[in-house]
Order: C-alpha cells, then structure tokens, then sequence
C-alpha cells in the first residue's frame, strides 16, 4: 500500500478525514459502543456539514445519527444507516471485540447499497487493521493509520 499523505496529530487525522470524504453526502462510522464513538463524534466534526451515523457492534441493524449542538458531536436519533462512504474504525478488529474482518465487510457492502460509488475507508491507530490482516480481506480505498505517542511528566 503506498503512503499518499503523511502528517501528525489529531489535526493531521482529522485534515485528511475530510480530504477523503470530499464530495460524500452521507457517511456512516461502525466501530465498537464507547470505545470508537467518541472517535465517530470528533473525526465527525469535520464533516458536520453532512449527514452523519453511527453503527454501534452491538447491533448492526441500527444506526443513530451524528449531529453538533451547542456542547459538540452527540448521537441522536436512530436513522438510516444506508450512506455514499463507511467508516471502520480500528476498535472493531480487536480480537476481544471478537467481529471477524469477513463480518465487517458484510457490514459495510449492506450500508453502501443504492451507492454508486460508495467506498469504504478505514481509521485506526498502531496499524491495527494491517496486524489483524482486515486490510487482505476488506476492499479499504483508505485507511488512516495512526500513531500516539504518549509521554506521562512528573512536575
């Protein structure tokens, strides 16, 4: 896979976000309850010019869309999960969460139905997709991987 883009921090993701999501009018985040939403909710905020939702793991069939009010990006109201772009998000394809990669994409083929060009991009941290081989599986168009690093000071 050739690296198109480089650069650092949450700004870089979320620049790149909505460089690739360009021209979408809907897009649909699936990722795990409570671990990837708040990742749905601030990669969102770029985007929250569109229609958003939320597919949790915990059931597929439903979806809650994404919206900004006056204390940022919250989960609302359940919606139409069907969009022009699906984003997976790099919790789904820990082996404790226990979705298979093969699972997922079923996922993401039922939300991209009625989309003509619909593609899927992929959001993780640590190469998480790369090391559990979704990427040999999954159709990515792309896929933002990044990395933290963290320092903890003693002042």
């Amino acid at each position: 896979m050739p690296i198109i883009n480089t650069s650092k921090g949450v700004g870089g993701i979320l620049n790149s976000f909505r460089g690739l999501v360009e021209g979408a009018k809907k897009i649909t985040f699936v990722g795990t309850p409570g671990f990837c939403t708040p990742f749905a909710e601030l990669i969102g905020f770029v985007v929250r010019d569109r229609e958003l939702a939320f597919v949790s793991s915990n059931d597929f069939e439903k979806a809650r869309s994404i919206y900004m009010d006056h204390e940022g990006m919250q989960l609302g109201d359940l919606t139409d999960k069907h969009a022009d772009v699906v984003v997976l998000l790099g919790g789904l394809s820990m082996p404790k969460i226990g979705i298979s990669p093969e699972k997922a994409k079923e996922i993401a083929s039922k939300i991209l139905e009625g989309s003509e060009n619909g593609k899927i991009i992929g959001v993780c941290f640590q190469s998480a997709f790369m090391q559990q081989k979704w990427d040999e599986i999954i159709n990515f168009e792309y896929i933002i991987n990044a990395d933290l690093a963290v320092e903890v000071l003693q002042v």
